[in-house]
This record gives C-alpha cells, structure tokens and sequence, in this order.
C-alpha cells in the first residue's frame, strides 16, 4: 500500500550513493557558476525527460541560469528520423555547450545510449556533468560522470522521485542564497 510505497522512497533517499562531498561540490559549482554566466543542461528521457523540463524551468525562474533543455518535439524526432535516438542530446549539445557549462544527465537506469552518448560529448566539450541514475550500481551512466548521484532501487517511481528531490534540494540550497538574512 501507500506506506510501504513511501516507506521504500524514504529509504531510498537515506541510501543514495555518491562520493562524500558531492552534493556540497554540486551548491558550490552552481553557486560559482552562476557568477560566471555558466548555462545548465537537462537531458532525460520520458518519466526523465518532465524532470528535465521541469527543473530547467525552475532554475531559469527562480535563480536566473541561463537553461536548456532538448525536449522540442520537432528536434527530438528530426534528429532521431534523421540521425538516430542515440543522437537527440548529443547534437545539440555538441553546438551549444561551452567549457564549464554543467550538464544535469538524468536517466533511471543509467543505460539509454542517448543519455551516455551525450555525456560524452560534455566530457569531449569539458563540461561539467552530474549524472543521476538507478537500478544497476554498475550501470554505463553512473561511471561517465563528473558527480554521480545512484539511486539504489528497480522501482521507477522511487528512482524518478528521489532525482526530482536530489535537484530540487540543490535548487533551495540556491534560492537561500538570495533571502535576506534573518
């Protein structure tokens, strides 16, 4: 039932992996990168994909990074008709990233071929990628990035709603920067 459903998310939370210092590494690239006119990617697929969008959205409104996401469906089946799946994010990636730019790799599994190829393409553009990922701890995504956030779970839901808390945190960590002191 329900409480066994939070129960597991809860749990998932408490157990995510990622190295010591990641999420604190993560506030503070943001938090220097937002100085500098550092962009912010949001690449996912499906349940991934309205993370994406919808995270883009919040940090273009609510802390003012410049912020894309590649979710147009005139792109998305352009380059995949033309060019392949696999090539979705990449393409547009490889025009518009910059050296330092910071690439939000979002993908449940860690094993879809449009997210891994466009991950390296950030690393061959030097950007700075944060990957969040679940299911298998040994999956392709999770050995690509920079700061990788694994989330230890076979459920979707619980995946996808510990990324969307993942992000959303770092999100508040950053509008806190803005409130006045009390």
């Amino acid at each position: 039932g329900v409480r066994s459903s939070f129960a597991e998310i809860s749990s998932a939370l408490e157990l995510i992996e990622c190295a010591p210092d990641a999420y604190r590494h993560v506030i503070e690239m943001l938090r220097i990168g937002r100085e500098g006119g550092v962009r912010l990617f949001f690449i996912g697929n499906g349940g991934s994909a309205a993370i994406a969008s919808h995270m883009s959205a919040d940090y273009l409104k609510n802390v003012h990074f410049t912020t894309l996401c590649f979710n147009d469906p005139s792109s998305l089946t352009c380059i995949s008709n033309d060019l392949g799946y696999d090539r979705v994010f990449s393409l547009p990636l490889d025009h518009h990233a910059r050296i330092g730019d910071i690439l939000f790799a979002i993908s449940s599994s860690g094993e879809s071929a449009s997210i891994t190829k466009a991950v390296a393409t950030a690393s061959q553009k030097r950007m700075n990628v944060v990957t969040l990922s679940g299911f298998n701890p040994n999956n392709a995504l999770r050995k690509m990035g920079g700061i990788n956030f694994y989330v230890p779970s076979d459920s979707y839901g619980t995946v996808e709603i510990c990324h969307l808390a993942i992000l959303h945190s770092m999100l508040d960590e950053i509008m806190a920067d803005e409130r006045p002191a009390a």
